[in-house]
């Protein structure tokens, strides 16, 4: 019988100018950044998030604590892969699928959710139609809707056979 297991993870982070903004694993034009101790990929460490409590494993805070000064300005893809590894040693080998929001006034992200999906499709090993990614303003309504950062949420289901 397979060991079916929900996970989802949240996260936000502050738009700031001198960065690259980078989400979903891929690189957006766009003015500013987002300021983190890692690259600040938003929807790779929710994605992040929503895998390890799945697995039922500490949270990226506590895999990849900030005050190691070797996750400064990590490429959150490489963690993602980490955290992969880590969810196939609990036994979870397949990740069933992936379903994530971007929460962003600025800029527009529809045309990169395609790159987007394969990237994570590519580091987390499955079919990019086994993720969905959507993009949706907060109707310029709290942090988001003053463009002051950007949240991302996702929900994952993995499998293990035993």
């Amino acid at each position: 019988m397979r060991n079916l297991r929900v996970g989802q993870g949240f996260d936000v982070h502050p738009l700031v100018e001198g960065r690259d903004l980078i989400v979903g694993g891929v690189k957006v034009p766009f003015e500013k950044g987002l300021a983190g101790h890692s690259d600040g990929d938003v929807l790779l460490h929710a994605i992040m998030d929503a895998l390890l409590g799945a697995a039922g494993l500490p949270d990226i805070g506590q895999q990849f604590p900030p005050s190691d000064d070797k996750y400064k300005d990590a490429d959150s893809a490489k963690l993602l892969k980490t955290v992969v590894q880590l969810v196939k040693e609990e036994g979870f080998a397949d990740i069933i699928n992936i379903d994530a929001t971007i929460m962003a006034e600025k800029p527009r992200f529809s045309s990169h959710i395609p790159s987007m999906r394969s990237r994570i499709a590519e580091i987390v090993e499955i079919e990019p139609s086994r993720i969905s990614i959507k993009a949706t303003t907060t109707e310029r309504l709290g942090f988001v809707g003053r463009e002051e950062g950007i949240a991302a949420s996702a929900v994952c289901l993995v499998a293990s056979d035993g």
